[in-house]
């Protein structure tokens, strides 16, 4: 088979070009994938495909598949052919074997190879171009002319004919390539316009990597820090949990200890009472009245008062210490409302810098942690110092109420306030201690800790409008603040509770306020350096403050 042969069997009857990417149908005829598709997208609504070559028809779209075989032929022969690889174009008179074209004449609608083209027609009417496939494309379909002139109006390319007799006579026309090169200076107008999209989308894409990479770095981080916090958090929390159930055990086991003893002891005495009764209730059957009556009296067969209580009363010597465990959990009742409190996810764009500005608080609740699970006593003993209370203060006969009293007429002492407060008799300058007041729902006050050196008159003694003293505040509207150094700090409205609890340790400068609902809700906690010893203070209008326990 020569090479012309060959050619030909290598074309495709669709695009009459050699095959790309050929596959085959059903009925073993081979085209271009591209061709293929293109036919059958046309023959989409017709119900019925049909193979271009033998008519074939297929019920639903046939199944191509590519051709190993012809592919590797089609690349051997065009490796052969080093040439074709630059236009894939033709002579078109070259029949015995395939050279390819110097130009294709428009006006013959053929291609030429530098041997034919030296000897092909100069006359005008025949218009060289490079090589092409499209020779039809380039002449006039009404006159078959070639195109070479534009029309303005009708955006369309033209022949003479058209211009002079056609029905594009009288509109403004141009050369080919005089608007060819006004669309080329559009285009490339619009080139530069897309360049510059392009750039500055390619810069938007860079910057929005970066900052991408960062938060990715920050997410790292954040997370790293959380499982660090949780992992210590859980830690604590198995210390705790050992800490409290070993104190229950040795609580159960000192109880354990003190009841057995009195069991044995009872078990002791019952036995004797078990004879005194069997000896008794001889005396009961013996008929003679002498023996019955030479025997002691009945008195003496039991124990004196003081012997008969000590015996018959069971007095456990100890109960299991329930306030110390409750205080406990109840601290961690609080750490764990802190901990749901302070890592709180914010749905917005700034959650990665949101949280990393709360986890920056981390150590803040370990050093809470760490103080809050300090096993102390269940309450403080706290009396109120009469000496201290305001003539409009009345404080009862046990020194644990304040309440509001116009009428109150106390004896003048450096100590006493001029305001409507009083505080307590005792100072705290060392440990955890946490003591607790029945605030009721009406009324208005102000709970906290104060110095012994606080002024006593004026503006400036109230407790929270000095540097002195920390509070918490129910103001007008239930609304709940938070005051020092005449600084306020809007912390909860409407809580529907009626108890507070303050806390302070000592050393590590925390003054914790909570509401003892359910759950035990914290509210604020201040820090500081403690100079002098810490003492209660009350400031009550309108209700009355107890102070527990």
């Amino acid at each position: 088979m020569t090479t012309a042969d060959l050619r030909q069997e290598l074309d495709c009857s669709i695009c009459l070009s050699i095959y790309t990417d050929p596959v085959t149908l059903g009925c073993g005829h081979n085209f271009c994938r591209v061709c293929i598709d293109r036919v059958l997208d046309t023959q989409e609504g017709a119900g019925v495909y049909t193979c271009p070559e033998c008519r074939g028809q297929y019920r639903r779209r046939p199944t191509m598949i590519r051709s190993i075989a012809l592919c590797n032929i089609v690349g051997s022969f065009l490796s052969t052919q080093p040439d074709q690889e630059e236009t894939g174009i033709f002579c078109t008179y070259c029949l015995d074997s395939p050279v390819p074209a110097a130009k294709s004449c428009l006006h013959c609608e053929a291609s030429l190879c530098d041997k034919h083209l030296r000897v092909h027609s100069k006359s005008p009417e025949h218009v060289l171009s490079d090589p092409t496939t499209f020779l039809g494309k380039k002449k006039c379909s009404i006159h078959k002319k070639v195109l070479e002139y534009y029309c303005t109006e009708d955006a369309a390319c033209i022949c003479v004919s058209c211009c002079l007799i056609g029905e594009h006579g009288g509109h403004q026309v141009e050369s080919l390539d005089e608007a060819s090169e006004k669309k080329k200076e559009k285009l490339r107008n619009v080139l530069q316009k897309l360049t510059r999209n392009r750039v500055e989308a390619e810069r938007r894409v860079q910057r929005l990597q970066e900052r991408r990479r960062e938060h990715q770095e920050k997410a790292a981080g954040v997370t790293e820090r959380v499982t660090a916090l949780f992992r210590d958090i859980r830690r604590q929390l198995e210390d705790l949990e050992k800490s409290v159930l070993s104190e229950i055990s040795r609580q159960e086991q000192r109880v354990s200890l003190s009841v057995s003893d009195l069991i044995q002891q009872l078990e002791i005495k019952k036995d004797e009472l078990s004879g005194k009764m069997r000896h008794i209730e001889e005396l009961c059957n013996m008929s003679d009245p002498v023996t019955v009556l030479q025997e002691p009296d009945t008195e003496d067969l039991c124990d004196s008062n003081d012997r008969k209580r000590r015996y018959t009363q069971v007095h456990v010597a100890g109960d299991l210490d329930v306030g110390l465990i409750s205080g406990t959990l109840h601290t961690l009742s609080d750490v764990i409302t802190g901990i749901n409190t302070g890592i709180y996810v914010q749905e917005d764009t700034a959650l990665l810098q949101d949280v990393t500005t709360d986890c920056d608080t981390d150590s803040d609740i370990i050093t809470g942690i760490n103080t809050l699970f300090y096993v102390q006593e269940a309450t403080e003993i706290i009396i109120l110092d009469v000496t201290t209370a305001a003539n409009n203060i009345r404080i009862s006969g046990d020194k644990k109420t304040a309440s509001w009293s116009p009428s109150q007429k106390y004896t003048a002492t450096p100590e006493r306030f001029q305001c409507r407060q009083v505080m307590s008799t005792r100072g705290f300058s060392s440990g955890g201690h946490f003591w607790e007041v029945d605030v009721g729902r009406s009324g208005n006050w102000r709970v906290g800790m104060c110095y012994p050196s606080i002024e006593r008159r004026g503006r400036p003694s109230y407790i929270g409008y000095n540097n002195k003293s920390w509070c918490l505040c129910r103001g007008y509207g239930n609304r709940y603040s938070v005051i020092h150094d005449s600084m306020w700090i809007r912390v909860a409205d409407n809580i529907p509770c009626d108890r507070v609890r303050i806390y302070l340790d000592y050393e590590a400068g925390l003054l914790s306020f909570y509401s003892l609902c359910d759950p035990i809700r914290h509210l604020h906690t201040y820090t500081a350096t403690f100079t002098e010893p810490l003492h209660a203070a009350l400031w009550v209008i309108g209700g009355c403050i107890t102070i527990s326990g």
